[in-house]
């Protein structure tokens, strides 16, 4: 016997002029603005960038939508279009903020309002995300259908749109979804088959990009669940392959950007009476994956301080490179 289904053409889906946003473009950084902030590991992070572009090895950067409300659009972008990230995975909030970033100037709603009287996610403009993923090739991902939209269409701010730059310089900017977590979910004209089947081929692109992680670098940023499960996945798979052929996925480098505070010898499990061993980027990212020849690293730190910095870091030891003789 099947259960009864919530019924989505009771729903009121109102226009997004209706809805009180809580970040506008002002909060995107220009690229010449760089907040003070110091850590560390920066100047050596952004050397294995530039060492892992030199080597063609994979540059691959992992977030939560935080990163783009954090307004570091631009700085992400420049990493992208000089080469030093080839590879941008998201979660599925990802892409309902560039979207609006581009299309209205604006993004974000105050949850405590709006699911008091019930409109919290349902905003028509918005909604349209579900038709660009309903309509997209057979072999085609969320992210490169979503960007082609944004680069394509009528949106007066795609300029910081990472989705839309990912199209345009052809590097792939992959989305990878849980049903049910995000206000796209919530519209009539949402449908599961293509939200599996676009973000499933993400995945599988993701995958295939972790096959070139010898020698590269891995970066999370402020992706407690989403991104340390998909890394882990894509590179059980990516080292299955290559042991078959007799190469190893071993010697790479990863840091993970986040606001939680851990021991400094964050390269050593925390023991499982410590709450903190739940939290997935520090076992998964800084110990396990990179135990046999890899090393990782721990930023503290806010997106809008950590990302800018990172960049400027890596853009120093691009000069630093090209001065060489």
């Amino acid at each position: 016997m099947p259960y009864p289904l919530f019924d989505r053409s009771r729903l009121q889906i109102q226009p997004l002029s209706r809805r009180q946003h809580d970040l506008d473009l002002s909060a995107i950084l220009p690229l010449g603005e760089v907040p003070p902030f110091e850590h560390p590991s920066l100047p050596i992070l952004g050397r294995r960038l530039v060492e892992a572009k030199q080597r063609g090895a994979a540059r691959i950067l992992l977030m939560g939508a935080h990163v783009l409300r954090a307004g570091v659009q631009r700085f992400l972008i420049d990493l992208m279009e000089r080469g030093l990230i080839t590879h941008v995975a998201m979660n599925g909030a990802g892409p309902v903020h560039d979207w609006e970033f581009a299309l209205i100037g604006a993004t974000t709603e105050s949850v405590a309002r709006y699911i008091q009287t019930g409109e919290f996610g349902l905003w028509q403009e918005t909604g349209r995300l579900n038709d660009v993923i309903r309509a997209a090739p057979l072999d085609v991902g969320l992210g490169e259908a979503v960007g082609r939209a944004i680069l394509d269409g009528d949106f007066p701010h795609k300029d910081v749109s990472v989705l839309a730059a990912g199209v345009r310089l052809g590097l792939p900017v992959t989305v990878h979804v849980g049903i049910g977590y995000d206000i796209l979910h919530e519209h009539p004209n949402c449908d599961g088959a293509g939200l599996g089947r676009t973000s499933y081929t993400d995945f599988l692109v993701f995958a295939e990009t972790v096959t070139r992680l010898e020698g590269g670098v891995l970066l999370n940023f402020g992706s407690a669940v989403m991104g340390p499960e998909v890394y882990l996945k894509a590179l059980a798979m990516a080292r299955n392959v290559a042991r078959q052929e007799g190469r190893e996925i071993r010697h790479f480098t990863t840091a993970v950007f986040d606001l939680v505070p851990l021991d400094d010898d964050y390269r050593r499990q925390a023991p499982k009476t410590d709450p903190r061993y739940y939290y997935r980027p520090w076992k998964t990212i800084l110990v396990r994956t990179v135990a046999d020849g890899g090393e990782s690293f721990y930023v503290q730190g806010d997106h809008r301080l950590t990302l800018p910095h990172l960049h400027r870091a890596s853009l120093f030891l691009v000069g630093q490179a090209a001065r060489l003789p």
